[in-house]
Parts: C-alpha cells; structure tokens; sequence
C-alpha cells in the first residue's frame, strides 16, 4: 500500500464525489461539510449504528452485485 500525498487525495475525493454525486452536488456537499462543525469520526461510528453486522453485510453485497453488472 503506498501512502498518497495529501493532494492526491483531495483529487481523488473530489473525483468520486464528482462521479457519484455530479458536479454541482459534489461542490454542494463539500460547502456542506465547511460550513458547519463536522466530526467525521463521531459521523462515521453511528451511521450504521441501527443495522446489524448481517445486514450490513447484505447491502454491500448487494452494492458489489450491481457494480459488477454492465
């Protein structure tokens, strides 16, 4: 695994939101995240606080099957 510099990385942040979100969303989600007080961490430990383990891992499958279709 090779460490990224941290432009790389903004980069590459801002490429996937781009690509996932579009353009003008990705721009409306980092304006989001600035302009309030945001704890990633705190964020990140509760967003699938009320899903099991099982369940967790079913929608990431079922994430990883529509990926793989064309």
């Amino acid at each position: 695994m090779t460490i990224q510099a941290d432009a790389e990385i903004k980069i590459l942040g801002f490429e996937i939101l781009s690509r996932h979100l579009g353009l003008v969303e990705a721009e409306r989600f980092i304006t989001l995240i600035q302009r309030e007080r945001f704890d990633y961490t705190q964020w990140r430990q509760n967003l699938f606080a009320e899903l099991s383990g099982e369940e967790i891992s079913r929608q990431a499958m079922v994430l990883h099957q529509q990926k793989q279709q064309p």
